[in-house]
């Protein structure tokens, strides 16, 4: 398994439906990259000058938001995957909050 540096991030994109709310199913070729994606494997945390380690804000397991140009595309075991900082990255979903979302609807 990898293991990421520092204040980086291992992610795997969270494909999105291929269908929209009026049921178009969309061609992979107009489809965007997803900015959505669940934190794989995340590095010991930031370093300051003094030596100090301060340790990330996510974790694995994480459904995570970013940027869309965020990251560096890799192939790891076969497996397309992102290497981003922790900085990139905008916020955390709670899955607990978007299943109650989706139960209301």
């Amino acid at each position: 398994m990898f293991k990421p540096l520092h204040d980086r991030v291992l992610v795997r994109r969270i494909e999105q439906d291929e269908k929209t709310k009026g049921g178009i199913i969309i061609p992979d070729t107009a489809k965007e990259k997803p900015m959505e994606g669940e934190i794989i494997a995340v590095g010991s945390g930031h370093k300051a000058e003094d030596g100090t380690v301060t340790a990330l804000d996510v974790q694995a397991g994480d459904r995570v938001l970013f940027g869309k140009w965020s990251g560096t595309e890799v192939t790891i075991d076969g497996e397309e995957l992102l290497i981003m900082k922790e900085s990139d990255i905008l916020g955390i979903i709670d899955d607990a909050q978007s299943a109650k979302t989706k139960k209301a609807a």
